[in-house]
């Protein structure tokens, strides 16, 4: 059946009570590469208890629930859908341990034409179980494949940030570990796409690829490091364009661009294969 945008537009989704404690977000940080380096204090402080801070992209994990997606009454073919685009505002820095509510809400359909695709954008609200104190605001954008062609507008509201044509300011690279994605599902996504080289293959890929929030999450870990001086607690914002798939093991190169008070461009490429585009970061 086509893609019922009104189905999507009207569905609720049961809100997500979820609980962690600090070894839950030392072993997202974990994901995310931090603690290859024992004696960086910069690295320690999201992977050991004292003085612990919470990785701000962790906001992406909690609370997430994408059985939506596999609704028949949708319409959306769940073996088509590919993540397309990712944003986070935080209100307030994520505590360490804590318990979160999650709503999520679908928030816009976009048609790109008939044989094309199109974009379903979910947002997320986290917020404090017990004192409903808002944490962050969470979009995910999927991709739908051939899904085009059901009368719906054909234009975002949410436009993507504009990528630097110049030379970038400053580029850091940093090399994931081979392991990389059986570390970063148990953080809660356990698509078999990023464990099993079986389905890896039958969805066209060599092997197992990196999640592609491990790689949003690494570049907001080198945007902190050049312009938060390591303090997660300074991340405003952060917003990106997946555009290429990331196999664990490879070397990241994300390339930024200062854009005046508390804002930077940023892309993310693996060698000249970009993965990561239109990327906006927003600072204190």
């Amino acid at each position: 059946m086509p893609l019922d945008p009104d189905v999507l537009l009207n569905m609720h989704i049961d809100p997500v009570r979820r609980r962690y404690d600090w070894r839950d977000t030392a072993l997202y940080a974990l994901g995310l590469g931090y603690g290859t380096d024992p004696m960086d204090e910069d690295q320690l402080r999201f992977v050991i208890e004292r003085e612990q801070q919470a990785m701000p992209t962790m906001v992406n994990v909690l609370g997430h629930d994408g059985s939506w997606m596999k609704r028949p009454e949708t319409g959306i073919d769940y073996t088509k859908v590919v993540h397309g685009e990712q944003a986070m505002q935080i209100h307030a820095p994520l505590p360490v341990s804590g318990e979160i509510i999650a709503q999520t809400h679908i928030e816009e359909i976009v048609d790109k034409g008939e044989g094309k695709g199109a974009l379903v954008t979910a947002r997320r609200e986290i917020r404090d179980a017990e004192t409903d104190a808002p944490y962050a605001t969470v979009w995910l954008t999927i991709f739908c494949r051939g899904a085009g062609g059901f009368g719906g507008t054909p234009k975002a509201s949410r436009q993507p940030h504009a990528q630097p044509t110049d030379l970038p300011e400053t580029s850091v690279t940093l090399t994931t570990r081979p392991e990389q994605a059986l570390i970063y599902r148990l953080s809660g996504d356990y698509n078999m796409l990023h464990a099993d080289p079986a389905t890896a293959q039958r969805a066209g890929f060599d092997r197992p690829i990196l999640h592609g929030l491990a790689t949003f999450g690494m570049a907001c870990r080198a945007l902190i490091d050049r312009f938060c001086a390591a303090d997660g607690t300074r991340v405003r914002a952060l917003e990106g364009r997946f555009s290429a798939p990331v196999y664990p093991g490879e070397a990241i190169t994300i390339d930024m661009w200062p854009q005046g008070a508390g804002q930077a461009a940023f892309a993310a490429r693996v060698e000249d294969r970009e993965v990561l585009r239109n990327g906006r970061f927003d600072f204190s």
